[in-house]
């Protein structure tokens, strides 16, 4: 796999889709902190958006999309200078998919929650700024508008089988999101995510994702990269904000924490698997990279074996 996928994959998403919200004349809603990720896109009109703690309101029309990262409340209104209405009630009231404002009729938004069984979300989020926005205007969101279209018409006729068809929506959309938001030059930050978009260093952490046993150098990683060693290492810790090898130790344990609370594997397999040539030399690392020993974190979620 891609480290997109790696990483998505290690947090196991799982989606939890809302109902749409139609909303119309003059309105505002104000929503509570939440777990995960929120996605939401605009189908009809035009609200503004603004999180707890960030300064900006954001202006979204028709076709945008956005992420909000931090699970902080926000606020969806027609006029930012409303004093916002407890969204609860509203979405309470809900028929057929649909929480109505107003009356409905001027604006329609779509769109869930995506909530994380792995304990690294930060991993792939936590350089993201509180809201990621995704404009209409983009020749690749194409995908991404075929699934919003085909989710509005799920959520409306509550179709046999459509809980499992929104489920399926919703990752490609989240996927498609971050696609379309990587692909923005002007968005690019520092962070694990934001490596992807460069294709020196990404196909770096590519190697590193798909054999993380191998004994890697700074030689081997700038050559794939096509750079020299102090280069690399250099462009590497800009874009990502630490060495390759603290990278690789990281990616090393993200995965054997993945397998300590999902399997029954031993703490020696685990290691070995990884590249350790012990199990105590793995403990070690284990325990400065997670604040606690293989079998603490082990213990901390018991793993249970499917019955069948």
């Amino acid at each position: 796999m891609d480290p997109l996928s790696d990483v998505l994959s290690l947090l196991k998403p799982r989606s939890y889709i809302s109902a749409g919200l139609d909303a119309g004349g003059e309105w505002s809603l104000g929503f509570p902190a939440h777990e995960g990720i929120k996605f939401n896109a605009v189908m009809r009109g035009a609200c503004w958006l603004s999180v707890e703690g960030d300064p900006e309101t954001v202006r979204l029309v028709e076709g945008d999309c956005f992420l909000l990262t931090r699970g902080r409340p926000f606020v969806l209104a027609s006029d930012p200078s409303l004093d916002p209405a407890d969204s609860q009630p509203v979405y309470e009231a809900a028929r057929h998919g649909i929480a109505t404002c107003n009356g409905g009729g001027d604006f329609f938004l779509v769109g869930g929650r995506f909530a994380f069984s792995g304990d690294h979300a930060s991993m792939l989020f936590g350089a993201l700024p509180p809201i990621v926005r995704v404009r209409k205007a983009s020749n690749q969101a194409t995908v991404l508008r075929w699934s919003l279209e085909l989710l509005a018409s799920e959520l409306r006729d509550r179709e046999p089988g459509g809980a499992l068809v929104t489920e399926h929506l919703a990752h490609i959309m989240l996927v498609q999101a971050l696609r379309l938001y990587l692909a923005n030059p002007a968005d690019i930050g520092v962070g694990w995510f934001f490596a992807l978009s460069n294709r020196q260093v990404g196909a770096a952490v590519s190697a590193m994702h798909a054999d993380p046993a191998h004994r890697w150098t700074l030689g081997d990683l700038g050559r794939l990269a096509g750079m020299s060693r102090t280069t690399f290492a250099q462009k590497f810790k800009q874009l990502i904000g630490m060495t390759p090898m603290e990278y690789l130790a990281r990616w090393r344990m993200l995965v054997a924490a993945e397998r300590l609370r999902n399997s029954d594997e031993t703490v020696a397999s685990i290691a070995f698997s990884l590249g350790y040539q012990s199990e105590a030399a793995f403990s070690t690392a284990f325990k400065r990279t997670m604040a606690s020993t293989p079998m603490q974190y082990r213990r901390g979620r018991p793993y249970t074996r499917a019955s069948g």
